[in-house]
């Protein structure tokens, strides 16, 4: 009974290493502004289960086909999470059982392609994706990857130059979709241009899917063969992946996530995406949507006003890119400085950059998760300021009194309750 009584212990008995550790972590989320686009938080409803026994269940397969016993609960739990999502978004199938975004973009690769097979995505300096044919990343070592950018001029995606691109490297996938492009991307041309080659049509809307959901954005639903995504951006959900379709290539996909890429579900993961998908569904998500994408032009324009260019001129989304070219610093500069006063950014390449990944001529802003936070329009006004004060001068003295600044709003915009008291 002894080990018994001892794996029943609370963490901060069992480990107080780790929960020492987490609680930094939560003081850090909650003093801090988190202006990574990728980032969000999730409800209190969405932690619980995550944090739930579901998380003890083998379920290989799928609801009503599994290669376990004892799956009732868990099949009812992932069709739920399958319904919503369709409901969510309109498809005619949906796979919810991707680790990851990463993991779902290579399930729908092997679905409609054969190792050597083309592919065509946008350029990861460019703003497109580390899965969508990058050199380093397994999508550009099992595929033929070319790759279309933007007019470096207007910092947009330029369809004639994406067809005729197309008409000369005829590939099997045509990609659209991205992680630092902050313009709504035009789904019926992109499809018409799979269609003269003859492509099979695929969308990441990872960024942007919580924007779709609510109809903030044009869904490429519609439009596209397949649709991959990440639930744990704009969509506020847990990290993890899930993949819509076609009917016509919907088999192909489930083969392809299971057994094809993937063992075991992550069944406590698919419960938080259920909570998730249903959360999306309601009214306040569309107004909380509404509102991501009113902060990121506020934040974007009052950038702009102190003389910060960004790339395509503004944003359509939740996503800012801001090109530093004309500045005495770097991204990576920008970062660190911009971190040691709590304010959460990423160093980011920007079109036509001569700097590599690591140190970037740019940096990439979000307002997902500030806007779930309660904040509006006026704290973004106020941000720009923060930033910018920082950039111009940082200084021990004044990563200081900015970072005081920056606490004393995170901790007007409580995250989980009542702020963390840290000593």
């Amino acid at each position: 009974m002894g080990d018994v009584t001892k794996r029943m212990r609370p963490l901060e008995a069992a480990d107080p290493t780790i929960h020492a550790l987490i609680r930094r972590e939560v003081a850090r989320q909650e003093q801090g502004l988190e202006l990574i686009a990728s980032e969000n938080f999730v409800s209190r409803a969405v932690l619980e289960a995550l944090g739930s026994v579901l998380t003890n269940k083998y379920a290989e397969g799928y609801p009503g086909k599994r290669y376990y016993g004892g799956c009732e609960v868990v099949d009812e739990i992932e069709q739920l999470a399958i319904d919503r999502a369709l409901e969510l978004f309109g498809a005619d199938h949906a796979n919810v059982q991707p680790h990851s975004g990463a993991q779902a973009n290579m399930a729908a690769f092997l679905a409609v392609l054969e190792p050597g097979d083309t592919l065509m995505g946008m350029l990861l300096t460019h703003g497109g994706h580390l899965t969508h044919g990058a050199k380093v990343n397994a999508s550009g070592r099992l595929f033929r990857a070319v790759q279309y950018g933007v007019d470096e001029t207007t910092g947009r995606i330029d369809l004639d130059r994406v067809r005729e691109q197309a008409l000369a490297e005829r590939p099997r996938l045509v990609i659209a979709g991205g992680s630092a492009y902050p313009r709504e991307i035009d789904f019926a041309g992109f499809a018409a241009v799979a269609q003269e080659v003859g492509a099979t049509f695929m969308v990441d809307m990872a960024h942007f899917a919580g924007l779709v959901a609510a109809g903030v954005c044009g869904s490429p639903v519609p439009h596209a063969d397949i649709v991959t995504s990440t639930t744990h951006k704009t969509l506020r959900g847990p990290r993890g992946g899930f993949i819509l379709s076609r009917a016509a290539v919907a088999k192909a996909i489930d083969k392809q996530v299971f057994p094809g890429t993937q063992g075991g579900p992550l069944e406590h993961v698919i419960a938080a995406k259920a909570v998730a998908f249903a959360e999306a569904l309601t009214p306040g998500f569309r107004t909380y949507a509404k509102e991501v994408v009113a902060n990121a032009r506020a934040l974007g324009e009052a950038l702009a006003d102190r003389g910060y260019r960004l790339v395509s001129g503004g944003t359509d989304t939740h996503l800012l890119l801001v090109d530093l070219r004309d500045r005495e610093y770097t991204g990576k500069d920008a970062e660190e400085a911009l971190g040691q006063a709590g304010i959460h950014v990423n160093k980011n390449t920007v079109p036509g950059d001569q700097r590599s990944p690591f140190v970037t001529s740019g940096m990439r802003l979000g307002t997902s998760a500030l806007t779930t936070r309660g904040m509006g329009t006026a704290e973004m006004q106020h941000i720009a300021e923060l930033i910018d004060r920082l950039l111009q001068a940082p200084t021990d003295t004044t990563i200081e009194r900015v970072g005081r600044q920056v606490r004393e709003l995170s901790l007007a915009f409580p995250l989980y309750g009542a702020p963390v008291a840290v000593g």
